[in-house]
């Protein structure tokens, strides 16, 4: 990361941070679990719009720039995108020739020591609990291909502030956000394997069960027994799936066919495979 883009990201920290006090507390869990001198790749769960801002708060205030892969839709708009852009974080094209550029970035910020913030689910989950579902492979072929660690920093109280799709913050009373850094997931099973579909989804499938174990101690509750799994609840992959600030459509039963009212404004566009 050059100066120019370093004194950047601490302007933007700066600002993001005071933001952040004041709107939330904050309670921080194994911060010595994030590797220190080497690359690493930082897997969270993903239920609320802010909860990049959470994570990044976390991994800059340990001297540890994160650099996110974000769709590239983002980077086109007016403001936030300059602020991406100004930030070197990472555009990720979902489907075309573009879609694997951003894990060759990514393995290059690993291979030069920074940290790789990918969201395994790829948007805001739909489960209707907040619960992780079924991920996306980009993060278990990231580690595969460079043998970096993948450590969960998982969080949960963010939706309170901002809940998912919400058209504003709920400031008072003022709420409280715990964030847990993981150990490293353990994907020793897989050294050495191809990158195949199989290997992946089960690499995929580890790393969605260490975010999931780690968040039921932070909610003190149980999860669902099966991870939600969009495509069986007619939802597309990735984009909005109810309107901003309204309920999530409920799931028909298993078996019934659809009424077309649970893909309700779902914005994104089905596609037909992870990143390659």
């Amino acid at each position: 990361m050059t100066l120019r883009t370093r004194m950047f990201f601490a302007l933007l920290a700066g600002v993001a941070r005071s933001i952040m006090n004041v709107l939330i507390g904050k309670e921080w869990f194994g911060l010595d679990r994030l590797p220190r001198d080497e690359g690493f790749i930082v897997v969270p769960n993903h239920c609320t719009e802010i909860d990049p801002i959470v994570v990044g708060h976390l991994l800059y205030n340990q001297n540890v720039m994160p650099y996110f892969l974000a769709k590239d839709g983002l980077f086109k708009t007016p403001v936030l995108g300059a602020v991406l852009r100004g930030a070197h974080q990472i555009p990720v094209e979902r489907s075309g020739v573009g879609a694997g550029k951003s894990l060759v970035v990514a393995q290059e910020v690993l291979v030069g020591g920074g940290a790789v913030v990918v969201y395994p689910e790829g948007t805001l989950t739909r489960d209707p609990e907040l619960w992780p579902m079924k991920g996306h492979t980009g993060a278990a072929r990231l580690a595969l291909g460079t043998g970096a660690k993948v450590i969960p920093v998982v969080h949960w109280g963010a939706q309170e502030v901002f809940p998912r799709y919400a058209k504003g913050f709920k400031i008072f009373p003022r709420k409280k956000v715990r964030v847990v850094v993981g150990d490293p997931v353990d994907l020793s099973a897989f050294a050495g394997h191809d990158a195949d579909k199989a290997t992946l989804e089960a690499m995929t499938e580890v790393i969605m069960a260490a975010i999931t174990a780690i968040l039921v101690e932070l909610r003190g509750e149980p999860a669902p027994a099966q991870r939600w799994d969009p495509a069986a609840h007619h939802q597309a992959a990735h984009g909005r799936f109810v309107e901003r600030g309204g309920q999530s459509p409920k799931a028909p039963k298993p078996g019934a066919p659809s009424t077309g009212k649970d893909m309700k404004n779902d914005a994104g566009p089905t596609e037909s495979g992870d990143l390659k």
